[in-house]
């Protein structure tokens, strides 16, 4: 759904930056007009309870701005200094006349203080064709903006009267596809992302204002009554007026809490390079860029805290295991009772720190996010769209193994949306760039110099294991050999000497083995030599071919690799937090 864009938000750069909470609204058009005051009021009472709870996190309201409530929203938000966006279900000449009277006034304005996402028309007319669409292609039209703003909002507002309709494109089956994935009819599918991969409750929410409408039999459904509220997730149903579901609120609390780190951090991450574009594709940065960066310099940031904290904690369950050998073998060293002590006090706090702090899942996570964001991002720049209205590798990430991290699905699709506002140009270099910088060449390293790189330095740290647990194998043989044979020979202390030196090797060799083990060593070397062979294999296929389009097949394909490899790291590193009590 690209298309011409006209500015004109009152947004601040900050809010176009952080990961926003974005709000897409759905609506009838004919609500009565007594129920208008009160259905204003639900909105804002809507808005300013999500900016109590996460007053992080920047709101944006994508609103289609239809006659009712999509008007009514869009006022509100604006009125509560929120951001608003329009995608449009065509384009704006012909959209307007689609109003009369105060509504087209209304329409104007919010024009004016909207960022627009012009449809482009389905029949191809050119942006000078003033006509509405009529019958099935209007319709049409209409599903695919509905489409569209669920596919790209994080809580769907629903202002209807909770029936279900077969009209293509109505309020009825964009709330269906939204909370059950239930395609409009008719809709033409290459513009939607497929949702069988999106199948669980803690993807979709809406909160639905139930309303009523001018026409015979224009109650709510039963037993619904008019400007009740309501939560809604898949088939689950709340209160309105009562929390968020949790998922939802941890969803969104980590949303958040990556915009305050973002904030914390911003002038260091001013210096981190990220992911610039080639110097050869004069394609402006995008907010995936932006973004990117802010994800990656904060993995990496949470990644050095929790290697210290590991190498904290392992450091002192050896130097613990050797107290406590001390003490119990050679004599008069009781003092080693209380420095054991100490130290196990030293690693619960490194343990409870790291915890209280969340390095190890913000690791994890802003891991996740950036990793997610650079296929995004060289996906987009190749020109590579697998759904029509976006470059949706989110769609394909992380949705069955983690479900923790819906919060980073959230924070990609509202990436989409800014990009989409902003309409990135694409240079006719950008593909070839994208082949050197994420490939690699002879010049551009690439993610394949990366993947040997990181395979042949982890064997390395695993030799290294291997041998220091093969050195206190020895040690420990030997020392066995010489108590035998010297058993008579050797004094009380000698022998209780020999013994400390022999389990102050196995502990060293122990713990350096726990610790390869939690930083999964063996299995990466497998990872990285896997992924290593993909690229190497995409490389080749990428010299074999000159044809564009069998070139974006590759990327994407590579790019699927490399979002599945990252969600089985992923999990593999969730099961090994840090924990005091299994060193």
């Amino acid at each position: 759904m690209n298309g011409s864009i006209d500015s004109g938000s009152s947004a601040t750069q900050a809010q176009r930056t952080a990961a926003p909470l974005v709000i897409g609204v759905t609506s009838h058009r004919n609500i009565p007009a007594r129920d208008e005051a009160a259905t204003r009021q639900r909105i804002r009472d809507f808005i300013a309870a999500l900016r109590r709870e996460f007053p992080a996190l920047p709101i944006v309201m994508l609103s289609p701005l239809a006659e009712g409530g999509d008007q009514w929203a869009a006022e509100e938000a604006l009125a509560a200094g929120a951001r608003l966006i329009a995608p449009l279900p065509m384009a704006r000449a012909q959209y307007a006349n689609d109003f009369a009277g105060a509504a087209r006034e209304r329409f104007d304005r919010l024009c004016a203080a909207a960022e627009i996402i012009e449809v482009p028309d389905v029949a191809g007319a050119s942006g000078a064709r003033t006509a509405v669409p009529a019958g099935q292609e209007r319709d049409l039209l209409y599903a695919q903006a509905g489409v569209y703003v669920s596919e790209h909002c994080h809580i769907l507002l629903a202002i209807w009267d909770g029936k279900p309709s077969g009209r293509l494109g109505g309020t009825a089956q964009i709330v269906q596809y939204h909370i059950a994935g239930t395609r409009p009819s008719l809709t033409d599918r290459r513009r939607s992302a497929p949702r069988g991969v999106l199948g669980t409750d803690s993807e979709r929410l809406a909160y639905h204002i139930v309303c009523s409408r001018e026409q015979v039999d224009g109650a709510p459904a039963a037993p619904l009554q008019a400007l009740q509220t309501w939560w809604r997730t898949g088939s689950h149903a709340s209160p309105g007026d009562g929390p968020m579901p949790d998922e939802f609120h941890a969803a969104f609390a980590h949303a958040a809490e990556f915009d305050l780190d973002w904030a914390k951090y911003s002038a260091r991450i001013a210096e981190h390079s990220g992911l610039t574009p080639d110097a050869r594709d004069p394609a402006p940065a995008s907010a995936i860029d932006a973004i990117y960066r802010a994800a990656d310099w904060l993995a990496i940031h949470f990644q050095r805290r929790v290697l210290l904290a590991m190498r904290s904690l392992y450091t002192l369950a050896a130097l613990m295991g050797i107290a406590f050998t001390v003490y119990d073998n050679l004599p008069a060293q009781d003092n080693m009772l209380y420095v054991f002590l100490l130290l196990f006090a030293l690693g619960g706090f490194v343990v409870g720190l790291a915890n209280r702090r969340g390095w190890h899942r913000k690791y994890l996570d802003y891991r996740a996010l950036a990793e997610g964001l650079r296929v995004q991002s060289y996906w987009q720049r190749a020109g590579l769209s697998l759904t029509g209205d976006g470059e949706f590798a989110r769609d394909n990430f992380l949705q069955k193994q983690d479900v923790e991290l819906g919060w980073v699905r959230n924070v990609m699709r509202g990436i989409e949306l800014e990009d989409a506002v902003q309409g990135q140009p694409k240079s006719p270099e950008a593909l070839a760039g994208v082949i050197r910088e994420w490939v690699g060449d002879s010049r551009h390293k690439g993610q394949l110099d990366y993947y040997q790189r990181k395979a042949e330095q982890r064997a390395r740290t695993h030799g290294i294991t291997e041998t220091i647990g093969m050195a206190s194998l020895c040690v420990g043989i030997g020392i066995s050999i010489v108590l035998a044979v010297f058993a008579r020979e050797l004094s009380s202390d000698a022998k209780n000497i020999l013994v400390v030196v022999m389990a102050v090797f196995s502990i060293v060799a122990g713990v350096r083995a726990a610790y390869a083990y939690k930083k999964a060593d063996k299995e990466l070397i497998k990872q990285y030599r896997y992924m290593q062979r993909i690229f190497g294999e995409a490389r080749q296929a990428l010299d074999q071919t000159a044809d564009a389009g069998e070139q974006r097949e590759i990327l994407r394909m590579l790019g699927e690799a490399a979002l599945a490899e990252q969600a089985e790291w992923a999990l593999m590193q969730r099961q090994r937090p840090l924990e005091h009590n299994r060193i």
